[in-house]
This record gives structure tokens, sequence and C-alpha cells, in this order.
């Protein structure tokens, strides 16, 4: 990809567009609501993520583009001698992209004086599971869910 690609904090402004990319694939379609206005539970949430000191929202730009979005999560444990971690999930556009943007909440990672980084993805996204794991992750562990 030769364009240059760049981050930044997301907006409000920023909502729609972060819907419309996470209601774009075969997983999104079933669980996002991308209508016009947004529901006011999207609103709500950005809010919350927004207010919080431990959670980033990051858009990828190309331009004025957006191209991808990564909600990067600081989390405080006790293990790892009280390490920080992060938990990224990332939504990619375009090639490269993908990339940066995992390259990216990596560096926040770093600055933030993490000591792993934890990525979730769906079993079903065999092929972002094979993107990740060319960039050195590893599924170490089994991840559980209860849908409410």
């Amino acid at each position: 990809m030769d364009t240059k690609v760049t981050f930044r904090i997301a907006t409000e402004n920023d909502l729609e567009e972060i819907v419309r990319m996470l209601a774009d694939d075969i997983l999104g379609d079933k669980r996002e609501q991308f209508v016009l206005p947004l529901p006011e539970s999207y609103k709500s949430a950005f809010k919350a993520i927004d207010a919080d000191p431990n959670n980033e929202l990051v858009v990828a730009c190309s331009g004025k583009e957006i191209i991808g979005v990564q909600q990067i999560t600081f989390t405080p444990y006790l293990t790892h001698q009280g390490g920080w971690r992060v938990r990224t999930a990332a939504s990619q556009r375009g090639q490269g992209v993908g990339s940066k943007l995992i390259q990216f909440g990596i560096q926040r990672a770093k600055e933030r004086g993490c000591r792993m980084v934890q990525l979730t993805t769906d079993k079903k996204r065999e092929e972002a599971i094979r993107f990740y794991e060319r960039l050195g992750f590893k599924a170490t562990h089994e991840g559980m869910k209860l849908q409410l």
C-alpha cells in the first residue's frame, strides 16, 4: 500500500463511519445495526470509551478517509508482577493497514509499560487468525463468553 496511513484517537464525529465498518462483514452484519441516525447505544458506548483513560478508540486514516479501527483497552493485572495488558481488536481495510494498526497498538502498549498484548478474534475468522499468527501472535489460551 503506497498511501500513507496515519493514526489518531477517534472522535464522536467518526462514529457513523466506525459502525459502518463494524457492520461491513459476515459476522458484523448479524450483530451490528448500521442505520442513521445511529442507535443511542453506540453513542453511549463511545462516550464511556472516550471518558475512560484506560481505553483508546483508534482510527487508521488514509488522508481524511477512515480505513481501519481498533479499540485498545489497558488492563491492570496482578499477574506478570502487576504489568498491564492490552486487548486489541482490529478491523482492516486495504493492504497493509491491519499490520500497521496492530503495530501502532503494540507501540502504545510499550509506551504504557505493558508486558503483554492480548488480541481476541472470532474463531470463525480463519483468515484473520492466520494474519495475527504471521504478526507473531500465538493462540495460548481458550476464550470463553456467555451471551446475555
